[in-house]
């Protein structure tokens, strides 16, 4: 393996021209090894893996072109990339033609990387010839790719180029030789710390010390020039996110907030390079698979605005970069169901898998949970090679994974020889070190400022009204007090192990602040998750580097933030408690294009469905969703095309859908809302972002549309039998009648068992309908319009609503026709 080297000349660049030079030197490399590789697998086209690189390849710089806006070079690696995917999917045969053809986007890829190089932007021109020879099945040859650079120079411009061409030309060094010179300069600081330490107890005069200043400053310099060759700040590896989350966001039409912190952890080159391409897929396949579209953050209670962010932090010997989302997570068992869809898994294999052995089958080649192919996922390429890659350098994948409520992967590589700021402490004798990065403040311990309390089982030192978990680094390292530490030097020192997070460690004192060559320590030190490596500071004895993150976790405590400042807790429960319980507002545009809003508590969802699904009926627009029928708050059909947004409000019984154009945001109710003059549609009108708005009354609504909307809920209907239905009159004339109202029909011998709620005796005889039995009613139909006695207990067969009042008394249920 090689490290590359940028050779910047002449003015410096920006950002985006960095991500430009570096995407120009990869696409190089890439492009010439995919020549051979073609050319190979055309002599045999059966090789399942160099038919799988090829196609990496072009599936690389088909990424890493999307988010430098370069549709030519997108375009054509994403057309190399179908032909590619066919032949893998054994739908095409490879053949010479194919070959040809790809070669020929592989010719047209490099003379556009080429024009890149001398102008900074794509060139305008076309590439359906390239394009359309991959649809060839012939075996005559593609024409040579006409040229993507400009026309031949003077002699004067071929100068200039040659200048422009270096800004992103780069050299290969072995990585043994920069191991090798990383080596000399970690024994120069080392010989430097001993030359420091022996100047400070000789008591060298000043011009001595003056030259050995003069000295350390060249070593230091060096020093950064030398650990920049191999270390690079992270920020570099995000700086291309946020404008991948911007335009796929925009793509997707979803909104969503990114961030990303820990930019200032250093990583090893290579592995930045190595880690560059899965980080960049997890991003994608998080917009892509892990938020939801709006409609669905809507239904499921969450802010319209996914959160996407990115993190970096060093914990012991490793890197931890997280890509952490609020979307919808991972269902093990929809995952499990897709592989034995996909014949990855058969449902036996699935039936004996754990939710975490299920959760780690996206890591199997070509499983993928998209339901189509797209330019941004879907052919089951990118989790296995992001597990893949990282396993190469040393490092592993880990999910975190919250159903419904989002998924986190954590990328861990391990941390290489590295250089740090630390700060020497001492407990039970022993010299360790603190990284400097962590330290937020340094304090005695005897110090006016200084408050430590027991609680419980633990200590809590408060620090100017903030309070902090108090460790004794003696206590954690299981190790007794040194009785000739002078208790006036005691000191504590505040930690920050990351984003959010602080604690106090109590030392017996503190040393000096010192440049530290850090190494990884045995691996049964390494194995206590304490320590971060080992150091040689300038006293020449070996000093183990705490690792602030392991020894939290060792002491299982919290040691959150939040909460901790004494003055002002109540009020700021309070607060928070306040917002907790403060009513939710939907804010949506209407139909009319009026912004409106409605308390979020009473939407069941957003449903979004076809126009022809909306009808009349009675004098009512109504909404056909799947088996289910809704009332609908409209006039009349709408006269457009396509779907239409429902609000789908609920108040635990019936359903009312309220047609929207779209949905903006979810808000906090505002406190103050002016009332409306008259009950109505519209409750009253707050101000929201100094907006208006008005707020509609679900009560009002649920009020005129409750009878429909509760008659087209499926409750438990009564059920009816006919007895004495001798002339099938009941069957024919009596039935639909029931069903209408909301009840079931039966014969006296097709209740299936099921304890009827009324019987209907049809007979002129009551003998002839038998026993109803003692809790069930029964309700006599007689044929003639008077009762025969005064005092006879019927009902007249065709007097309607005499038979369903009676049916009310004796069961409820039903509805009136």
């Amino acid at each position: 393996m090689f490290a590359m080297v940028a050779a910047r000349l002449g003015a410096p660049v920006t950002a985006m021209d960095d991500l430009l030079n570096d995407f120009l030197a990869e696409t190089s490399e890439i492009l010439a090894e995919a020549g051979g590789a073609l050319v190979a697998w055309e002599a045999d086209p059966a090789d399942r893996e160099r038919l799988d690189a090829i196609f990496r390849f072009v599936h690389t710089i088909k990424g890493s072109s999307g988010f430098l806006s370069l549709p030519r070079v997108t375009a054509l690696a994403h057309a190399a990339e179908d032909a590619l995917d066919q032949v893998r999917r054994g739908q095409r045969q490879a053949d010479a033609a194919l070959v040809t053809a790809v070669l020929g986007i592989v010719d047209r890829l490099s003379d556009l990387c080429a024009a890149l190089g001398t102008q900074g932007s794509e060139p305008a021109g076309d590439d359906s010839a390239v394009i359309a020879a991959l649809a060839s099945t012939g075996s005559a040859p593609v024409a040579p790719a006409e040229s993507a650079a400009e026309p031949a120079r003077s002699d004067a411009e071929a100068d200039d180029l040659s200048v422009d061409l270096q800004a992103w030309r780069s050299i290969r060094v072995p990585l043994p030789l920069l191991d090798s010179v990383m080596t000399g300069v970690t024994d120069i600081v080392l010989a430097r710390n001993e030359f420091s330490r022996m100047l400070r107890e000789s008591g060298a005069d000043a011009s001595l010390v003056a030259s050995f200043d003069r000295l350390s400053d060249s070593i230091a310099a060096m020093r950064q020039s030398v650990s920049h060759m191999r270390m690079q700040r992270i920020d570099k590896l995000f700086a291309p996110l946020p404008r991948i989350v911007r335009d796929l966001a925009q793509d997707l039409g979803k909104k969503v907030e990114f961030s990303a912190t820990g930019g200032e952890v250093e990583l090893d080159r290579e592995m930045m390079e190595n880690i560059r391409d899965p980080l960049i897929h997890i991003v994608r396949n998080a917009l892509d698979h892990g938020i939801e579209p709006l409609d669905q953050r809507v239904a499921a209670g969450k802010s319209v605005t996914a959160t996407l962010s990115v993190s970096a932090r060093q914990s012991g010997n490793q890197i931890e970069i997280e890509v952490r989302d609020d979307g919808r997570g991972l269902s093990p068992d929809a995952l499990a169901a897709k592989a034995i869809a996909s014949r990855i898994l058969t449902a036996a294999e699935a039936r004996a898998l754990s939710p975490k052995d299920k959760l780690e089958l996206i890591f199997r080649p070509g499983f993928s949970t998209a339901a189509k192919v797209t330019s941004v996922s879907g052919r089951g390429v990118g989790m296995d090679i992001v597990k893949a890659n990282l396993e190469r350098i040393g490092g592993i994948v880990e999910l975190r994974n919250e159903e419904g409520r989002g998924l986190a992967i954590v990328l861990r590589v391990p941390m290489t020889l590295t250089i740090i700021s630390g700060l020497m402490v001492r407990a039970a004798a022993q010299y360790f070190a603190i990284p400097r990065g962590a330290v937020r403040e340094i304090l005695l311990e005897n110090s006016d400022s200084v408050r430590i309390d027991r609680v419980g089982g633990g200590e809590l030192v408060t620090v100017r009204g903030e309070q902090f978990p108090l460790l004794r680094l003696e206590t954690i390292l299981d190790c007794d007090v040194d009785e000739s530490d002078d208790a006036d030097e005691r000191a504590i020192v505040i930690v920050r192990p990351g984003q959010g997070l602080s604690y106090a460690i109590s030392v017996a004192a503190i040393h000096d602040h010192e440049e530290l060559v850090i190494k990884p320590a045995a691996p049964p030190i390494m194995a206590t998750g304490l320590y971060a490596g080992t150091t040689l500071p300038d006293n020449g004895r070996p000093v183990l580097l705490l690792d602030v993150q392991g020894v939290m976790a060792a002491a299982a405590i919290d040691a959150s933030e939040s909460g901790r400042a004494a003055a002002g807790a109540g009020e700021a429960e309070d607060a928070a408690a306040s917002v907790r319980d403060a009513a939710q507002l939907l804010l949506f545009r209407d139909i009319d294009q009026r912004l409106r809003g409605v308390r979020l508590s009473v939407i069941e969802r957003v449903e979004e469905v076809p126009v022809l699904a909306l009808f009349e009926s009675a004098g009512q627009v109504r909404a056909q969703i799947g088996e289910q029928i809704f009332p609908v708050h409209a006039d009349r059909l709408p006269d457009t095309q396509g779907t239409v947004k429902l609000l789908r409000l609920h108040d635990g019984r019936a359903v009312l859908c309220y047609p929207i154009d779209a949905v903006i945001d979810i808000v906090r109710l505002p406190d103050a809302v002016q009332p409306a003059a008259t009950p109505g549609l519209i409750a009253g009108v707050v101000l929201v972002g100094g907006e208006p708005v008005e707020v509609i009354d679900p009560f009002w609504l649920m009020e005129r549309y409750a009878p429909v909307a509760a008659s087209l809920v499926e409750t438990r209907q009564p059920l009816c039998t006919l007895a004495g239905d001798q002339d099938g009159w009941g069957d024919n004339f009596l039935a639909p009648l029931l069903r209408q109202a909301g009840y079931r029909v039966a014969g006296s011998d097709e209740a299936g068992g099921e304890r009827p709620d009324v019987m209907l005796c049809l007979a002129d005889d009551p003998a002839q309908c038998g026993v109803a039995g003692d809790d069930v009613p029964m309700i006599r139909l007689r044929a003639s319009l008077e009762a025969a006695a005064s005092d006879e207990e019927s009902v007249y067969r065709y007097d309607r609503q005499a038979l369903l009042e009676a049916l009310r008394r004796r069961v409820g249920g039903g509805r009136a026709a």
